[in-house]
């Protein structure tokens, strides 16, 4: 595993929000100004997992409400549907 960088900062305020500045660890896994990240709150643990988002681009027909729509579906019958997995 290769060895990750630390750095200790500082919570400032960033206008009405918090925020830190860490610029360098930003351009060590190659995140640019206008990225997507991924934010994992783990607050048992008192992490924050700050991953680079992986663009996946949808099939032909296949439109964001369509997803969103299957997603609310999903979630509303999880235990539904995880009990008929096992049939």
């Amino acid at each position: 595993m290769a060895k990750g960088i630390e750095m200790e900062r500082k919570v400032t305020k960033f206008g009405n929000s918090l925020g830190i500045t860490m610029t360098e660890a930003l351009k060590q896994v190659g995140l640019e100004l206008g990225d997507m990240v991924q934010i994992d709150v783990k607050e048992a643990d008192g992490e924050i997992v700050i991953r680079k988002a992986h663009k996946v681009s949808l099939p032909a027909g296949i439109s964001t409400e369509f997803l969103e729509t299957l997603s609310n579906v999903m979630n509303e019958y999880d235990e539904t549907l995880k009990g008929l997995k096992d049939r």
